[in-house]
């Protein structure tokens, strides 16, 4: 192993620009796509580079365009992706969530399709789940697609669609059998969102941006073939990925910048609240600072370990639901100590009495609190840790 890891570092030194060895903010993120664009020629270079080595995907197997790596190799490529600061090249709902499920429940051609166009950053996806009237109880979805010869005509409303607006395709829960009990009759489907009679509208939230969007449906004709498992049996894929989605927001428990950045917690907090001998002046904000460090190694550790335990089973697990639970919490903790860091800086909105980071953060803390919402409730994922993990009754 010692080999490969000489090798991922000379590749990283070769491959990996300075630029993107330093902390980017959320408008730097590259999410690609047909559209894609991107904030400097150093992120389209490294998205390029990641992408033609299978990296941006480093343990999906080669023939899908991934790196077909071990899962020791893929420990060492993020260990020295780490040691060297380096951004990801690629955020894509595709990585975190399709893909998983169609490398498990996808025909070869949908594997062949759309698996080495996520790997490279070509094509952005949506996800068609939540609907006005069908949030939590996502399985009362009223999304119709009716057979109509070689298609589907799809009717219906999809709400809360991250990034809607901006993606080339969607994975979508429809409702295929309306007579069926309301697990058993739906369908997980795949189409592009430039259809005829596809529309989107973005919400503008609290924070002031519109990350999320109504999605319209409108005798939208989708191909039978771009039906994903069987039909009227959606609902095991649903779970699934969903809990791929809840340890991507798990994954949010782990975040924040590394000791060295300029914008981490304990640098932040001597330049707001000052430092004696090299510590942080205050002792109160030490110890939340130290305690919120101590939870996030914990909690990544954790992760790491149900990852290699996964490893031996393919069936949904209600762990997700406990990550997703406890990662929203502990980033919403971030938040709240970098609020109390900056104190009366974190109350502005606009102005020249703030600078661009403090607002930045501010609008930050709100939305973090939508990570108690997307991907489950915290209120569902307590439910479902009291049933399926602690066996007590309904």
């Amino acid at each position: 192993m010692e080999a490969f890891r000489q090798e991922v570092r000379d590749w990283l030194a070769a491959n990996c620009p300075e630029r993107m060895r330093t902390t980017g903010s959320e408008e730097e993120t590259v999410w690609g796509g047909r559209n894609a664009e991107y904030p400097s020629e150093d992120a389209k270079q490294w998205l390029e580079a990641m992408g033609g080595k299978g990296w941006t995907c480093p343990t999906w197997p080669k023939e899908y365009g991934g790196g077909g790596l071990s899962h020791e190799e893929n420990m060492i490529l993020q260990s020295e992706l780490a040691r060297i600061n380096a951004r990801p090249a690629l955020v894509s709902f595709g990585i975190s969530m399709l893909g998983p499920v169609l490398l498990e429940y996808g025909n070869e051609e949908q594997k062949l399709e759309h698996l080495p166009k996520i790997v490279r950053g070509e094509i952005r996806w949506c996800q068609g789940y939540s609907e006005p009237g069908s949030g939590s109880d996502l399985a009362s979805l009223q999304t119709r697609a009716m057979v109509d010869g070689d298609d589907y005509v799809i009717n219906g409303q999809k709400v809360w669609t991250s990034y809607a607006n901006y993606a080339d395709w969607i994975f979508c829960l429809v409702r295929t059998n309306p007579d069926s009990p309301k697990h058993e009759g739906i369908s997980f489907v795949l189409f592009d969102m430039s259809s005829p009679g596809v529309s989107t509208k973005p919400i503008k939230l609290i924070s002031g941006a519109s990350p999320f969007c109504e999605t319209f449906f409108d005798d939208v004709r989708v191909p039978r073939a771009n039906l994903v498992g069987k039909e009227n049996e959606g609902w095991t894929i649903a779970k699934k990925l969903l809990q791929h989605e809840r340890n991507m927001v798990a994954g949010m428990g782990t975040r924040g910048k590394t000791k060295n950045s300029a914008n981490s917690m304990e640098n932040q907090a001597k330049k707001y609240a000052g430092e004696i001998d090299g510590k942080i002046a205050d002792a109160s904000l030490r110890k939340d600072i130290a305690q919120h460090q101590m939870d996030g190694r914990a909690f990544a550790l954790t992760l790491r370990r149900s990852a290699d335990e996964a490893k031996t089973t393919s069936a949904p697990s209600p762990a997700s639901s406990m990550f997703k639970y406890y990662g929203t919490e502990q980033n919403k903790k971030r938040f709240e100590i970098l609020l109390g860091i900056m104190g009366s800086q974190s109350l502005g909105w606009e102005g020249d009495g703030f600078a661009d980071r403090e607002l930045n953060t501010t609008r930050e803390w709100l939305r973090s609190k939508a990570n108690s919402i997307e991907g489950g409730t915290s209120e569902v994922q307590l439910n479902i840790i009291a049933k399926r993990v602690l066996g007590l009754p309904d």
